[in-house]
């Protein structure tokens, strides 16, 4: 029996996004591994009601008390946003743009959740100002993982060369992480998932897209690309598993080059903890955008995961009007 989605390619990649983010909720910001291996064998991993409990005595930051099973995060509520910003100018405008993400997010706005550093600090610049008067570059100095929550959008919209690519991202990226690492981070990204909705394999994309990782990044990179098996715990015992893309990028790559589907992908990031919501972003789109061009059945977006998040009828009208 078919159990997953069979998307076009580029609605699977900004979907998985959104659907891996809201599956890594109730387990987000935990950094002990063998708490969430104790609390798998009890309540499994997927779409959890976020619990106090989970956290107490081990390390982690409990955030999302005022949130329930199958909601976002805040890096989800930056893509979802993303979305119907496209669906409704068909394109992207800065100003518009910053206008929405000031009234989403900002005082009296439909937003409720953490806010994390990158946000609060591009807030406090765009507050005071009148639209027009808004800067290019409104983002905080800050390399964390908020710099990739547009990317599956913004790729997945894109219809020229990877050049233009790069380009759109650097502005995008500006608007909250005004960051050189972070930008670089956002680029590779962004071309990982063009080279994978382009039909090449996950391999080929993250080897042939390491020209745009940076000079930071594309050492770990190169490293980690040299795993021969899935060993995400090993992978994110050397690299790290907080905030920072260039922690998170390579646990990213690593469990993108050799996860077979879609649901171990995302399962094996919830298990190795930290800002398991921040990878599953770029995570879910690049496996979504993958597994959708394959013949496997049940190997894509699992339909029950899907079911679960709670603002699919929000993402799916915005996908229709694309």
């Amino acid at each position: 029996m078919i159990t997953s989605i069979r998307l076009a390619p580029r609605m699977a990649a900004i979907l998985g996004a959104l659907i891996a983010d809201s599956a890594a909720l109730g387990l987000h910001w935990l950094y002990d591994p063998a708490r969430i291996a104790q609390i798998e064998k009890i309540k499994g991993l997927v779409f959890l009601q976020p619990d106090a409990n989970d956290y107490a005595g081990t390390s982690g930051y409990f955030a999302h008390g005022n949130k329930s099973a199958g909601d976002s995060s805040g890096y989800g509520e930056v893509c979802l946003l993303m979305l119907r910003h496209f669906a409704q100018h068909g394109q992207f405008d800065r100003v518009a743009y910053q206008t929405e993400y000031r009234s989403y997010f900002g005082p009296g706005g439909a937003y409720i959740g953490y806010v994390d550093s990158p946000t609060r600090q591009t807030l406090q610049t765009l507050l005071p100002l009148k639209p027009e008067e808004f800067p290019e570059n409104s983002g905080a100095d800050d390399d964390q993982f908020a710099a990739l929550a547009t990317v599956p959008v913004v790729a997945a919209m894109h219809t020229g060369s990877q050049e233009a690519l790069k380009v759109k991202i650097d502005q995008v990226v500006r608007l909250t992480n005004h960051n050189d690492t972070a930008v670089a981070a956002a680029q590779y990204a962004g071309c990982v998932l063009l080279e994978v909705l382009n039909g090449k394999s996950i391999t080929q994309a993250l080897t042939s897209a390491l020209p745009q990782a940076g000079e930071k990044l594309t050492p770990l990179l190169e490293e980690v690309l040299q795993a021969r098996v899935l060993d995400s715990a090993v992978v994110a015992k050397r690299f790290g598993t907080a905030c920072h893309v260039l922690e998170g990028l390579p646990v990213i790559a690593h469990i993108a080059q050799h996860a077979p589907d879609y649901r171990t992908a995302i399962e094996e990031n919830i298990r190795v903890g930290g800002d398991s919501c921040g990878r599953a972003i770029v995570l879910g789109a690049i496996i979504a955008a993958y597994t959708s061009q394959r013949s496997e059945q049940n190997s894509s977006i699992p339909l029950e995961w899907a079911a679960r998040y709670q603002k699919l009828s929000i993402a799916a009208y915005a996908c229709a009007q694309l």
